[in-house]
């Protein structure tokens, strides 16, 4: 028996419910970077404008909803890692998105604890893999020009940024604190004269 084509109506439902997810999913990460992985839930369904029972018939828990969210900003990152594959030399993609990811893993250091303690990170799991990939591709691209030294490897660069982050936090002034150290590891990473500006 043939399947059923799904109504106008049926369509414009599941536009909707994948519209509701995404302000979800949206407004769950700027909570989260305001407040934290213990951020309000009835905030995140305020800022997103749905209802508690929208948002808990898209997450209906709390682990769901952040590591969906987390998930939803690496997807993000890799884009960007492609992205930057695409219009920007091997070692000042690499930089580029280094730097993109530093920011990234000081707004979500909070909600990765809160993941690492649930019963099941599997989601987490599939999110590391696919930034470790990411990751990869941009170091072998700058290592094959000779830019990066070719015996480092994708896990030092990712334990580099996460390091960068958690010494911005202690030093205060995360932000600049960040900036600053980064320059030192890109200094220490890539070699001389290899970096170009990033496209605009």
């Amino acid at each position: 028996m043939p399947r059923r084509s799904p109504s106008r109506d049926e369509q414009h439902t599941r536009a909707d419910a994948r519209r509701n997810r995404e302000k979800i999913l949206s407004a769950a990460s700027a909570v989260i970077s305001e407040s934290g992985a213990d951020a309000s839930l009835e905030e995140i369904a305020r800022r997103a404008v749905v209802g508690s029972a929208t948002l808990y018939r898209h997450f209906p828990s709390r682990a769901a909803l952040l590591q969906a969210t987390f998930h939803d900003r690496v997807v993000t990152l890799c884009d960007r890692a492609e992205e930057l594959a695409e219009t920007a030399d091997g070692p000042t993609a690499l930089v580029a998105w280094l730097r993109e990811l530093v920011s990234h893993a000081a707004a979500t250091r909070g909600l990765v604890a809160a993941l690492v303690e649930l019963p099941s990170v599997g989601r987490y799991e599939d999110s590391h893999r696919l930034i470790r990939q990411a990751g990869q591709r941009l170091l072998s691209r700058a290592q094959t020009v000779g830019s990066v030294n070719a015996d480092i490897t994708v896990d030092d660069v990712l334990h580099l940024a996460n390091g960068v982050v958690v010494a911005a936090e202690a030093l205060g002034d995360a932000a600049r604190s960040a900036d600053r150290l980064m320059d030192i590891v890109v200094n220490g990473l890539v070699v001389q004269g290899r970096l170009q500006p990033l496209p605009k």
